[in-house]
């Protein structure tokens, strides 16, 4: 059950902030698209690494929701660590370009701090790094939340599950920073003076902003929902 509902915050939270400020991001966004409608690629990204894992924990306990209790089962504990650690990033990584965009403060570009145009990958705003850490938050409170009513566990290891708010916070935090910072070194930003927009390829009226032409939108984000799946993972054995 918690599975369904940590879907349901990241899509619904999702949908309703990509709505928010449209007509601001479509004079800033490249590639924006009315009601943020995603693609099949987008869709697999945020969600096909949890799907697995979710598979593999309903296989191994039989249906049955359980804790994060490492004594109990360190290959739950760390399963279920990682489905919340993958939508942690993605709602961490979403909560924070949708508002980060929106907000009056100019974007430092996260490996050298300088001032870089709005919608430059890898750009880094407070208004967005704290809205990362509060949409990780919101997982947090969602898999206690439920929690509290699908797993049958021991009062203090209940309790004990609170712990995963701060680190789904955490979570979602690191995954906005992983992922600008590949999008600041492997993903190609530039200003199209036709356009007048940041564009994430090069052309003959582009002029570079930073990055590599390595990767596309949908593997930085693939990658850094991997690499977020796999730390809480391994930070919920040691501390559950």
């Amino acid at each position: 059950m918690w599975y369904g509902a940590l879907i349901l915050v990241f899509f619904f939270t999702s949908s309703k902030l990509t709505k928010v400020g449209e007509e601001k991001k479509r004079r800033v966004d490249a590639d924006f698209k009315d009601g943020g409608q995603r693609n099949w690629v987008q869709v697999l990204s945020n969600s096909g690494i949890s799907t697995i894992l979710v598979l593999i924990i309903w296989r191994v306990t039989q249906w049955e929701d359980k804790c994060l209790d490492s004594k109990s089962s360190i290959l739950v504990t760390s399963l279920i660590g990682g489905v919340i650690g993958h939508y942690a990033c993605c709602n961490g990584d979403t909560w924070s370009s949708e508002l980060g965009v929106l907000s009056d403060d100019q974007p430092l570009l996260i490996t050298t701090f300088k001032p870089v145009r709005k919608g430059t990958n890898g750009g880094v705003t407070k208004a967005g790094l704290l809205a990362a850490a509060a949409a990780g938050a919101v997982v947090g409170v969602t898999f206690v939340a439920f929690g509290f009513f699908t797993a049958k566990c021991s009062y203090n290891i209940v309790i004990k599950q609170l712990l995963a708010i701060p680190l789904s916070a955490l979570a979602g935090l690191t995954g906005s920073l992983i992922d600008s910072l590949l999008g600041a070194t492997l993903q190609f930003s530039g200003f199209c003076t036709v356009r007048n927009k940041v564009v994430g390829k090069p052309g003959p009226t582009v002029k570079k902003i930073s990055g590599l032409n390595f990767l596309d939108n949908n593997a930085v984000n693939a990658v850094s929902i991997l690499l977020t799946t796999i730390l809480t993972s391994i930070a919920c054995v040691y501390i559950f």
